[in-house]
């Protein structure tokens, strides 16, 4: 079967795509139109988290099917209720909002931020975020992204999102003022090169915002959903939030996402929030698979062997070739190259033979490893295997 057949100009172009084209998936392995294997170490950017196409996921999806697809979010709906309260028992929330992506759930985040902020902060609306931090598409979630030369592509932005650095609490402190009602991070920051917050830093950041009453949120669509090897990235640091979204990990390769806060800032009343397909059972159903699995005796236990495991396997690997090392937390690392060699090392891994190997790098001189949360050691001691054969041509 050759690309040729497809007419991929049909699609919107948004960024250069290999000549292949997925056609199935299982585990850590996907499979092309030309039946060649790769090994996946994206999983759709750390979305599925339970692999390709786990039974799990299967099992929900025929079963809800065959029952009731989308009521209307006007409406309770079984899978709806019972994942938010598996959600709130296993967190430090008391209240959930149920999303189609991290983006809306972010959005969604702010706007109940300065909603409070409405009501207990003068009016206050401004959220504190961080360089390099990433929140989203949306006009509102890049206004609050730190992605370097996202303030001109779509100018103006959305005002309201200082920025500060992560780890440098005097730059956080530094931007408060009387218009500040939030201060809004991700516990690890995926995009910007898999930089983990500091426990002392998420502490400091939690005592900060007490003292000057702001609320504290944490955007947990890459570090949540066991990525950590937690449960949810802030509990690595011992603190509560008072806000939370999630996404990519608690669908599992379905589009959901969540927004969840504490009972005294849930302060939306009816017609501040909303949206179609927001909460449906086929979707929440699978996000009621995907928790209990990872709920199972041992399964985030199993996650933190994993990432020990994968990221001495890193350092090994760093020092064989010479490069700076390797940083993450859980099943999120990074593998510092050194050098702005990660594009080419993505495309060589792409095209060994006779299986590929996936690989991701948000910058030049880094690779991003995102493996599905049961990966087996055979399967990164083939990885680390094959990225020794690219390392090996690419810095002849």
């Amino acid at each position: 079967m050759e690309f040729s057949q497809y007419n991929v100009n049909a699609l919107m172009y948004i960024t250069p795509r290999p000549e292949l084209v997925f056609t199935e998936g299982s585990g850590m392995w996907l499979t092309d139109h030309k039946g060649k294997r790769y090994l996946d170490y994206l999983q759709g950017w750390a979305v599925n988290c339970l692999g390709h196409c786990p039974p799990a996921i299967q099992q929900a999806l025929v079963a809800q099917s065959k029952k009731l697809l989308n009521p209307s979010p006007a409406f309770y709906n079984e899978p709806m209720i019972e994942l938010a309260d598996l959600l709130t028992k296993n967190s430090c929330y008391d209240r959930v909002f149920f999303a189609n992506s991290g983006a809306e759930a972010n959005e969604g985040a702010i706007k109940l931020a300065r909603k409070w902020g409405q009501l207990h902060k003068n009016g206050a609306f401004e959220i504190i975020t961080f360089g390099h931090g990433f929140h989203g598409r949306t006009l509102a979630t890049m206004s609050a992204s730190g992605k370097p030369g996202w303030d001109t592509i779509f100018a103006p932005q959305v005002s309201g999102f200082p920025k500060a650095e992560l780890n440098d609490i005097v730059s956080v402190e530094n931007l408060i003022n009387e218009n500040t009602v939030a201060i809004m991070l991700e516990p690890v920051q995926g995009e910007g090169g898999v930089l983990p917050a500091s426990r002392e830093f998420m502490q400091a950041l939690r005592a900060l915002t007490k003292q000057h009453k702001l609320l504290l949120i944490v955007d947990e669509v890459q570090s949540g959903m066991g990525r950590t090897g937690e449960l949810f990235g802030y509990q690595l640091s011992g603190i509560e939030p008072d806000i939370m979204t999630l996404a990519k990990g608690i669908g599992g390769g379905v589009p959901l996402g969540a927004l969840l806060c504490r009972e005294e800032v849930a302060c939306f009343v009816p017609g501040d929030q909303g949206g179609t397909y927001n909460g449906n059972p086929l979707i929440t159903a699978v996000g009621v698979a995907v928790l209990k699995e990872l709920l199972q005796p041992g399964f985030l236990a199993s996650v933190k062997e994993k990432s020990d495991y994968l990221s001495q396997a890193l350092w090994d690997i760093s020092e064989e070739f010479g490069l700076q090392g390797e940083r993450g937390e859980g099943l999120l690392r990074a593998l510092r190259l050194g050098s702005d060699i990660g594009g080419a090392i993505v495309e060589a891994a792409r095209n060994l033979e006779p299986a590929g190997l996936l690989l991701n790098s948000p910058r030049p001189d880094l690779l991003r490893f995102m493996p599905a949360l049961n990966v087996s050691i055979d399967e990164i001691d083939q990885m680390i295997s094959m990225l020794r054969t690219v390392l090996q041509q690419v810095k002849k």
